[in-house]
C-alpha cells in the first residue's frame, strides 16, 4: 500500500485541466461515461470515428444476431475501466489520464475484419507491410505508430500540449502504456486482468446473449494493489488474498468459456475460414508490393465494409461465391472435427507446434484442403494467464489450483476441422504423416524453440536416468525457475546454433529470469503429453508453497527421437554443456515399471 500512498501524494509539477465541461456518454454497459476535453477531442478525430466501421467480433453476428457492437464502443468503455483501475490503485491524475488516453486508443491500429487480416499476415509473411524498416504482422504495432505520429486534429494537440507541455512526448509514452508497457500502468491495459478484457467480456456477453463472460467489476477492483512498482493480486496468506484469487480466478474462467461459446463455435470458425480463403484469394492477384501497400490501408483507413469490396472487386469467382454465401448466412458446414480427446499426443504436439508458425500452418491446411476438396482450420486455445502476481511474491497460478487448472486446459484446447459442402473421408494417419513431412521440411530450414525445450529435457532425461531389471528410475526436474536459468544461459553462451534453437526474450522483473512464452511453450509440452508436470508443496517461515516438477513421458521421448533427426549436431552440443553442471541440476527420481513407462499406450503418471 505504500506506493499507492506516495502516488497519491504525487506534487505535479503540469497544471493538469480537468474541471472544464465534459462530453457524457451513454453506454449500455457501463452507463454514462464522462470525457475531458482532450479525450472528447480525440474521440472527435478520423482514426477513433473509423472504429465505428469496425466490429468487435467480426462476422460472429452470423451466429450471435446480436453481435454487431463495434471497436468504438470497445475503445470507450476501456477507456472508463481504466480510468477507473487507475483511480482505485492511487494513481496521480496525470498517470490516470494517460491511462484513459491509453485505454481509448489501444485498438487504432486494427484491421477491418481484423482477425481475418492478420490470419493472412501470419500465413504470408511475404507480403507484411513494413513500419519503419520492420515487418507488422498485428495491430499492435499499428497502433504504436498510429498513437505515436497523433493525427487527432490541432485542437487535440494545442489541449495536450497546454495540459501535459509537450505532445509528442505524451502521445509516445500513451503508445507504450498501449502496447503494456511502463509499468504499472501498461498492465492496466495489457495483463491477466485488464480493462481491455475486462470490458470485452461484459460487451460481448451483452451483445451476443450469451452470459458466460460476465464478471464483477467491483470484485476485480478490490482485488488489485500495486506492489514494488507493480499491480498484483492484494493479500498475503489471509482472506483477501483468499478473495482476490477468487476474483481473479472468476474472470479467467469467464475468458475462456467466452471464447469456447463465441469464438469457436464451428460456425464461426467456418466462416472465419471462408473469409480467410477469400482474402487471400484476392490478394494472390496482386504482385507483392501492391498487396502490402493494401493491406496497410486496411490497418490506417478502411472498415469492414471497405475490406468485403476490396474481396469482391479483387477477387475471383471463389472469393466472390464465399462473398455470397457469407452475406447470406450459408456457411460451409463442418464435415470433421478432432479434438484433443480423439487425438493422440505425437498429433496433438505436430498440429500445436504447425498452428504457431504461421507459414507451416498455411502450407499444412492447404495441402489438405487439396487432398480433401475442404476448407481445414486449425484452432489452439489462448489467453493462458501468465503474469499476475501476488503480494506474497508468487505467481497466481503457483497459488491457485483453479489457475493452473486453467493454464492447463487453455493450453490442452487444439483441433482441426474440416468444412464441406460434401462428406469427405478423414484419416488421421494421413493428417500425421503431411504434418511429419512438414514439420521435417521446416526444420531444415528454420529452428523451432518448442523442439529446442523438449530436446533439453530429452537429454535430461538421458543423463539422469537409469535402469535396474525391470524398473527405471526416471529424473523429475524440480524448480521451474531453473529452467528458466537454464534456456537463458543456453541461448546467451551455447556455441554454433542453440542461441536459435532457444530464441527466448527474458526479462528479470521478477528476480529471476522470466520468459512468458517459454512458460506457454513448457506448459504446451505438458498439455499435449509429452511432459509430466506435477506439484509439490513445501514450507518457508510459515507458509505453505507449491513448485513445479517436470517428467519426460514415454510419447515425449518417442516424440524428441524425431526431433533429434533435425538437430543431431544441436543435440549433441547440448548434452556436453548439460553433463558439464550434471551435479547442479535440481532433481528427484521416481521409479517406474519400464515396460509401463515405456509402453505406447500406457499411463506415464508415476506409481
Amino acid at each position: 500500500m505504500n506506493d499507492q500512498k506516495n502516488r497519491r501524494n504525487i506534487s505535479d509539477n503540469k497544471a493538469i485541466f480537468v474541471s472544464e465541461a465534459r462530453e457524457v456518454i451513454r453506454d449500455p454497459v457501463h452507463g454514462s461515461i464522462s470525457t475531458d476535453p482532450l479525450e472528447w477531442q480525440i474521440i472527435r478525430s478520423r482514426p477513433v470515428q473509423r472504429l465505428k466501421g469496425i466490429k468487435q467480433l467480426g462476422l460472429v453476428e452470423a451466429v450471435y444476431p446480436g453481435a454487431n457492437h463495434t471497436r468504438f464502443e470497445h475503445s470507450l468503455g476501456t477507456m472508463h475501466m481504466a480510468g477507473r483501475m487507475a483511480e482505485h490503485l492511487g494513481l496521480s491524475s496525470e498517470e490516470v489520464r494517460k491511462v484513459r488516453l491509453a485505454g481509448l486508443l489501444h485498438d487504432l491500429g486494427h484491421s477491418a475484419l481484423s482477425h481475418a487480416v492478420e490470419g493472412v499476415l501470419g500465413r504470408n509473411p511475404e507480403v507484411q507491410p513494413l513500419l519503419k524498416g520492420k515487418r507488422a504482422s498485428g495491430h499492435e504495432e499499428f497502433t504504436q505508430d498510429i498513437i505515436s505520429c497523433h493525427p487527432f486534429g490541432q485542437e487535440a494537440i494545442r489541449i495536450a500540449e497546454r495540459d501535459f507541455g509537450d505532445a509528442d512526448k505524451l502521445f509516445a509514452e500513451v503508445a507504450d502504456i498501449a502496447r503494456g508497457r511502463i509499468p504499472p500502468l501498461g498492465q492496466i491495459i495489457v495483463g491477466d486482468l485488464d480493462a481491455d478484457r475486462v470490458d470485452f467480456l461484459l460487451r460481448d456477453s451483452h451483445h451476443s446473449g450469451v452470459s458466460l463472460g460476465l464478471v464483477d467489476t467491483d470484485q476485480i477492483l478490490q482485488s488489485l494493489t500495486i506492489c514494488k512498482g507493480r499491480i498484483v493480486l492484494v493479500g498475503q496468506g489471509d482472506y483477501r488474498a483468499e478473495m482476490s484469487q477468487t476474483a481473479a480466478e472468476s474472470m479467467l474462467i469467464a475468458r475462456a468459456h467466452h471464447y469456447n461459446a463465441l469464438i469457436y463455435h464451428p460456425s464461426v470458425q467456418s466462416i472465419r475460414a471462408m473469409l480467410l480463403t477469400a482474402l487471400e484469394n484476392a490478394l494472390s492477384r496482386m504482385n507483392e508490393d501492391d498487396a502490402k501497400r493494401r493491406i496497410e490501408l486496411f490497418f490506417r483507413e478502411y472498415t469492414d465494409p471497405d475490406l468485403l469490396r476490396f474481396i469482391w472487386e479483387k477477387g475471383d469467382d471463389v472469393s466472390r461465391d464465399l462473398l455470397q454465401r457469407i452475406k447470406f448466412g450459408q456457411e460451409i458446414p463442418l464435415a470433421a472435427r478432432f479434438d484433443h480427446r480423439s487425438l493422440a499426443p505425437d498429433i496433438r504436439m505436430a498440429l500445436s507446434t504447425i498452428y504457431r508458425h504461421g507459414r507451416m500452418r498455411k502450407l499444412f491446411e492447404d495441402t489438405l484442403c487439396k487432398k480433401y476438396g475442404a476448407l481445414v482450420s486449425i484452432t489452439a486455445g489462448s489467453g493462458v494467464p501468465r503474469s499476475m502476481r501476488t503480494q506474497a511474491d508468487s505467481f497466481l497460478y503457483d497459488e491457485s489450483a483453479l489457475a493452473a487448472g486453467l493454464v492447463k486446459s487453455l493450453t490442452r484446447q487444439i483441433a482441426i476441422s474440416f468444412f464441406s459442402d460434401d462428406r469427405p473421408e478423414i484419416s488421421l494417419d494421413e493428417v500425421m504423416e503431411q504434418a511429419a513431412k512438414l514439420l521435417s521440411f521446416i526444420r531444415s530450414e528454420s529452428y523451432l524453440p518448442i523442439d529446442g525445450l523438449l530436446l533439453l529435457f530429452y537429454a535430461l532425461h538421458n543423463m539422469l536416468s537409469e535402469r535396474y531389471g525391470e524398473k527405471i528410475l526416471v529424473p523429475r526436474i524440480r524448480n521451474i525457475t531453473w529452467l528458466y536459468r537454464t534456456v537463458a544461459r543456453l541461448r546467451d553462451l551455447g556455441p554454433g546454433g542453440l542461441s536459435g534453437l532457444f530464441d527466448y526474450s527474458f526479462h528479470s522483473e521478477y528476480g529471476f529470469p522470466y520468459s512468458e512464452r517459454l512458460f506457454e511453450d513448457i506448459q504446451i509440452l505438458v498439455a499435449n503429453g509429452m511432459i509430466y508436470q506435477d506439484q509439490r508443496h513445501y514450507e518457508i517461515r510459515g507458509q505453505w508453497l507449491q513448485r513445479y516438477e517436470y517428467m519426460l513421458t514415454a510419447e515425449g521421448i518417442s516424440y524428441a527421437k524425431e526431433v533429434v533427426l533435425s538437430y543431431s549436431k544441436e543435440h549433441e552440443m547440448l548434452q556436453i554443456l548439460l553433463k558439464q553442471d550434471k551435479h547442479t541440476i535440481p532433481f528427484d527420481v521416481v521409479s517406474l515399471n519400464l515396460k509401463r513407462y515405456s509402453g505406447a499406450k500406457a499411463s506415464t503418471t508415476p506409481a
